[in-house]
C-alpha cells in the first residue's frame, strides 16, 4: 500500500485526540449520549486503527441518564506523561453532574480511573500539556463574560498530575483569529522548536469550521495569531465539495520527525448533508517560519495520501456479521445512556443477543432495549434475524435507523406478525408501510444508495421482499435533526415488558463500489 484513503475512522467519530507513547499512536473520539463512552483506537502506522475498548465502560463512571440527545460526552484530550494515560472531558447537561474531569490510566486498554471532577475548571473542550520544563498545564474554552453569544476566550492554568487539580494563576490565552469569529475552542498546545503553539477551531462545528495558530515565547503567552489563519479550512470551497467542515485538529510526531494531524470532517451527500456525522481524518503537517502548514501542496484535507514513513501494521479485521457467539458485545456496540439494569443477554440463548421487552422507548430520553453501532458508509446493508413473539399489540422488535429521538426510522415485528415501517421525523409518525410474514425467524434488512434507503423483510428461507417505496435518508442527517451525532443503526426492543426477542445475527457491509 503506497497511499491510505480517508477517513481513517468513517463514521460518526468527531473530535479526535491524539498521542503517541513509543511506537503506539492512540486516538479518542467523543460520544456524546451513547455508552460506553470515548472509544480508544491503537495503531502503529497512523494508517490502520483496532478498537481496545472505551474510557468509561463503567456506569459509575459515567452519569447520563436523561442527558439530553447530543448532550453528554464532548471533545475529549489523551496524553501520555511518565508512564501514564490521562483523558480529560467536558460531561455537558448531565443531570446528576456536569463539568471537565480527568481519568486515568497505565494502561489505554484499561482498566482507566473513576473520573476527577474538576469544580474550579470552567467552560468546555479542556485539553493538557506537559512541557519539557516539568510542569504541565491545562486549556479549555468558554464563553467571554458579558460577550455576545458564541464569542470564546481559551484560558490556561497550570495542572498538578499527581493531586489531578488546578494550581496557581490563571491567564487567558488568546481569543480567536478573525474578528467577531465565533467558538473559538478545542485548545491544543505544543512546544516546537522552543515556541509555545496554540491550536485551536474556529467558527463553529459546520460548514465554517477551520483551523487556527497563535504562537508565544512563554507557556502564559502573549499569544500572537499567525498572518496565515485560517491555517486549514474548506469554507472557501463551496457546499458541493465531497469533504467539508474541516477542523478540531490535534497533533502527533512519529520518532523519525514527521508530522500528523487527527482532525473532524464530513462527507456530504445527497446535497449538503452528512448522515454520517463528523469523522476523524488524517492529514500530513510540515513547519514553516515556525507554525503549521496542513496538507502541504494542497491546502485542502484530501481523500487520498501517501502512507506515513512508518512500517505498515494492518489488524485482523472482523467480518461483517456479528452471530453474538462472543460472551461480550464488540467493542462497536454502544447503548443510549447508561443503563440501571442489564437488559440483554448473550448467554440466555447461546448464539443470539436476547433484548428484554421494555417499557423504554427511543422517543424518550431513557436507556431503552437497544443496542446500536455506527452506520459508516453513505451505500451500505444492515439486516438482523429476529425470533419474537409479542404479547399484545403494543410489543416490537428489530431494526432501526437512529439519529435522535425525534428523527429516526424503525422497520420492527409485533402481534400478528405484522412488520411496520415507521418514520419518525420533528417528533411526528408516519407509518410507510406494513406487511405480514410467516412463523419462525424473521429478517430485516435495510439498503442505502446514497439517500435513498429501501426498507425490506423476509421469513427465513424466502427472498428479500421491499417494504413501501424508497425514503429519503436526508431526514437523519444533522442538517434535519440538529445536534453533533451521525446515524447509528440498532437491534431494539420495546412494550409493557415481561418477553424478550432474540437476534440471531447482525450484518453490516458497505456497498460502496
Amino acid at each position: 500500500m503506497t497511499q491510505f484513503e480517508n477517513p481513517v475512522l468513517p463514521g460518526s467519530h468527531p473530535d479526535p485526540s491524539v498521542c503517541r507513547a513509543g511506537s503506539d499512536y492512540y486516538v479518542v473520539t467523543s460520544t456524546f449520549e451513547y455508552f460506553p463512552g470515548l472509544p480508544v483506537y491503537h495503531s502503529r502506522d497512523l494508517v490502520h486503527w483496532r478498537p481496545l475498548g472505551h474510557v468509561l465502560d463503567r456506569p459509575s463512571q459515567l452519569p447520563l441518564h436523561g442527558v439530553r440527545a447530543s448532550g453528554g460526552l464532548y471533545a475529549p484530550t489523551i496524553r501520555h506523561h511518565g508512564g501514564t494515560f490521562y483523558v480529560v472531558c467536558t460531561l455537558v447537561d448531565g443531570k446528576a453532574q456536569s463539568g471537565n474531569f480527568v481519568v486515568t490510566a497505565t494502561d489505554p486498554a484499561g482498566k482507566w480511573s473513576e473520573p476527577h471532577w474538576l469544580p474550579e475548571a470552567d467552560g468546555f473542550d479542556p485539553s493538557l500539556f506537559f512541557d519539557d520544563t516539568g510542569r504541565a498545564w491545562w486549556t479549555a474554552t468558554r464563553e467571554v463574560p458579558g460577550g455576545t453569544p458564541g464569542r470564546t476566550e481559551v484560558w490556561l492554568r497550570e495542572f498538578d498530575p499527581e493531586r489531578l487539580e488546578l494550581i496557581g494563576e490563571e491567564h487567558v490565552l488568546w481569543t480567536g483569529a478573525l474578528h467577531d469569529a465565533v467558538w473559538l475552542e478545542a485548545p491544543h498546545l505544543y512546544k516546537v522548536d522552543g515556541r509555545y503553539v496554540l491550536l485551536c477551531a474556529e467558527g463553529g462545528t459546520d460548514f465554517e469550521h477551520s483551523v487556527v495558530v497563535a504562537t508565544a515565547d512563554e507557556v502564559t503567552g502573549p499569544y500572537r495569531g499567525s498572518p496565515l489563519n485560517p491555517v486549514l479550512t474548506h469554507r472557501h470551497l463551496g457546499r458541493d465539495h465531497p469533504i467539508a467542515a474541516t477542523g478540531h485538529a490535534d497533533l502527533v510526531s512519529t520518532p523519525e520527525g514527521e508530522w500528523f494531524a487527527v482532525l473532524l470532517a464530513t462527507r456530504p451527500y445527497g446535497g449538503y448533508y452528512y448522515n454520517l456525522g463528523r469523522e476523524t481524518f488524517l492529514v500530513p503537517v510540515t513547519w514553516e517560519a515556525g507554525g503549521p502548514v496542513f496538507s502541504p501542496g494542497t491546502g485542502r484535507v484530501e481523500a487520498r495520501y501517501d502512507v506515513p514513513g512508518l512500517p505498515a501494521h494492518p489488524w485482523p479485521q472482523a467480518g461483517p456479521t456479528d452471530d453474538f457467539d462472543a460472551p461480550v458485545l464488540g467493542p462497536e456496540w454502544m447503548f443510549l445512556r447508561t443503563p440501571d439494569e442489564a437488559f440483554f443477554s448473550l448467554t440466555e440463548r447461546p448464539g443470539h443477543l436476547r433484548l428484554a421487552v421494555r417499557p423504554e422507548s427511543i422517543t424518550d430520553l431513557v436507556t431503552p432495549s437497544l443496542v446500536v453501532r455506527r452506520q459508516q458508509h453513505q451505500d451500505f446493508h444492515a439486516s438482523c434475524e429476529v425470533e419474537f413473539e409479542a404479547a399484545g399489540p403494543s410489543e416490537w422488535a428489530g431494526l432501526v435507523l437512529l439519529q435522535n429521538n425525534d428523527h429516526h426510522v424503525r422497520l420492527l415485528l409485533g402481534a400478528g406478525r405484522e412488520v411496520v415501517l415507521v418514520r419518525r421525523a420533528g417528533g411526528r409518525e408516519e407509518l410507510l408501510a406494513t406487511t405480514r410474514l410467516p412463523e419462525g425467524v424473521v429478517r430485516l434488512c435495510f439498503e442505502a444508495t446514497g439517500q435513498e434507503i429501501r426498507a425490506l423483510a423476509a421469513g427465513a428461507t424466502e427472498d428479500w421482499r421491499p417494504l413501501g417505496e424508497p425514503f429519503d435518508g436526508r431526514m437523519l442527517s444533522t442538517q434535519a435533526a440538529g445536534g453533533f451525532t451521525g446515524v447509528h443503526i440498532g437491534l431494539y426492543a420495546t412494550g409493557p415488558g415481561g418477553t424478550w426477542a432474540d437476534f440471531g445475527s447482525f450484518t453490516y457491509r458497505s456497498l460502496d463500489g
